[in-house]
């Protein structure tokens, strides 16, 4: 059985993600930090989960670690964890920009680099990063957001290259406005307008982005790395 280990999955677009893999056939493993929903969640879907603070480098150290120890192998990792936060750059604290910076891109290289020996030894593997329109465009009053999801499409497509030769892809998935709890800080009248302005007409569900995921971990793809695959209704073309 294909495993795959997903950061973040206590989350709207994480515990989709999660759904949609055990859906087809993988044993999922799911990281969570503070929301112990991903325990039962991973008992539903007969997979598990582990707990980590991904700004602590020896955490997700004993993390990759505890998951390879209970499934042998890794054969999908995907980099979904993530913090957002607006306001003006000047009002960013250095330990906010620090903590931003942590979990959303330096987590994502750190997971990689552990879970990379095992596939490079089995000429076998894939990454899928969870990236953000806004890290394609940038977003006023989000610079910090913005800059560390760009910061993981540049990620994505300098692995792609570095380790394509031993058969590893890596792709990103860059989604528009999802309803998740991310947005629970926006009004009605807000989460309308954004709605409006999506040439689809709608807001994005987490359903939406796990679908490309689930793409992305199927034999379909199989000819697909270092590619940005944007999930956000034509918000961003």
């Amino acid at each position: 059985m294909k495993t795959a280990l997903i950061t973040g999955a206590s989350g709207g677009i994480g515990s989709a993600i999660a759904r949609k893999l055990a859906g087809d056939g993988y044993f999922v493993i799911l990281h969570y930090h503070r929301n112990p929903d991903a325990e039962l969640l991973a008992q539903q879907l007969h997979g598990t989960a582990i707990r980590a603070d991904l700004e602590n480098v020896s955490e997700i150290e004993a993390m990759i670690a505890n998951a390879l120890r209970q499934a042998g192998h890794v054969d999908v990792l995907i980099n979904n964890a993530g913090i957002s936060l607006s306001g003006l750059l000047m009002d960013i604290s250095p330990d906010v920009r620090k903590k931003i910076f942590s979990v959303n891109i330096l987590s994502a290289m750190e997971c990689a680099r552990l879970v990379l020996p095992d596939m490079i030894h089995r000429k076998s593997g894939n990454i899928i990063n969870i990236s953000s329109m806004w890290g394609q465009v940038g977003a006023s009053c989000e610079v910090d957001y913005s800059a560390t999801k760009a910061a993981m499409i540049g990620f994505t497509k300098a692995l792609a290259q570095e380790v394509a030769p031993s058969q590893i892809r890596v792709n990103c998935v860059a989604p528009g406005v999802i309803r998740t709890g991310m947005l629970n800080c926006y009004n009605a009248e807000t989460l309308q307008n954004l709605a409006e302005e999506t040439p689809l007409g709608r807001l994005g569900t987490p359903e939406d982005v796990a679908n490309v995921v689930g793409f992305l971990c199927s034999p379909a793809s199989d000819f697909i790395t270092g590619q940005i695959l944007g999930v956000n209704g034509g918000f961003v073309i």
